[in-house]
């Protein structure tokens, strides 16, 4: 006599099926969902190359753009501009240091500051002049006070009259506040930039700043 399954034992081969069914259409879903939010993305603002406006685009639109063409644009060419003036004053803030400082360590600090920021300020000029771009944009410096974490006249004119462990003191507070903002202008050109050497310098800045902000603040 033929074996016949029971109605319930049936229904005991056949449920574990129905759910694996379910399970697996229910990760093709989701899968297919998470892939459209994906390649839709938030959209861009890439600002447009020197005397051109700005575009909006969607993030895939913009990765493929900085795939095929890197040339610089705006963000780039200011980023340049102002960092070498940024840079220019905290070795003009180092070159302090050896006759007004008390500390062995301060002292050590602004060596490394300035063999670290001397040359990144030639390898932005050379940047510059391989783009067919002037240093000082027209002739005109841009303004300190709109360059995050640049000191007043007034704070450098203090610290040039400081001496010993005021001196110290002030010459820390000073260049973690101008690290601060030279980290905060790498952000910017990492996000509107278009250009991937400037990007290379924008990381090198964020990572070298990063790790002496830590230090000076240990200092004081």
């Amino acid at each position: 006599m033929p074996f016949r399954p029971s109605p319930s034992r049936s229904w005991l081969l056949t449920a574990p099926l129905t759910a694996l069914a379910v399970l697996v259409l229910g990760a093709c879903d989701s899968g297919s969902d998470t892939g459209s939010a994906a390649a839709a993305g938030p959209s861009v603002i890439a600002p447009g190359k020197p005397g051109e406006g700005n575009r909006t685009l969607s993030a895939e639109d913009a990765e493929e753009q900085r795939a095929d063409d890197d040339s610089p644009n705006a963000a780039d060419v200011s980023y340049a501009r102002m960092m070498i003036q940024h840079h220019a004053q905290a070795l003009e803030m180092t070159e302090l240091v050896p006759k007004h400082a008390e500390s062995g360590r301060v002292k050590l600090l602004a060596e490394r500051i300035s063999a670290a920021q001397g040359p990144e300020i030639t390898a932005m000029r050379g940047w510059l002049k391989n783009h067919g771009e002037k240093e000082t944009g027209g002739g005109h410096e841009h303004d300190h006070a709109a360059m995050p974490g640049m000191a007043t006249e007034a704070q450098l004119e203090k610290l040039r009259a400081s001496r010993g462990k005021a001196f110290d003191r002030l010459f820390l507070t000073l260049m973690i506040t101008h690290h601060e903002g030279a980290i905060t202008m790498a952000a910017e050109v990492k996000s509107q930039g278009n250009n991937v050497q400037v990007e290379e310098m924008a990381d090198d800045v964020v990572a070298q700043q990063t790790s002496e902000i830590s230090r000076m603040r240990g200092m004081l």
